[in-house]
């Protein structure tokens, strides 16, 4: 029983970790725009993809020429 205490303490000190830190970033202005990043994000796989795109068909294109 005595266990089952710890772990009720734990889990509502992380809760209450949780809202404080939450509450310390709206009061910082850590949440301004997170749309930014949302497409920065977006905008890096999608470079990523084609660079990738490109170098496959440069390795296929070059073996189907050996051929």
């Amino acid at each position: 029983m005595d266990l089952s205490w710890v772990t009720i303490a734990a889990s509502l000190a992380m809760g209450l970790g949780a809202v404080f830190l939450f509450v310390f970033a709206v009061k910082r202005d850590w949440f301004r725009n997170i749309e930014d990043a949302k497409y920065q994000v977006f905008w890096s796989d999608e470079e990523k993809s084609k660079e990738a795109t490109a170098s496959q068909e440069a390795t296929h294109g070059s073996e189907s020429k050996k051929n």
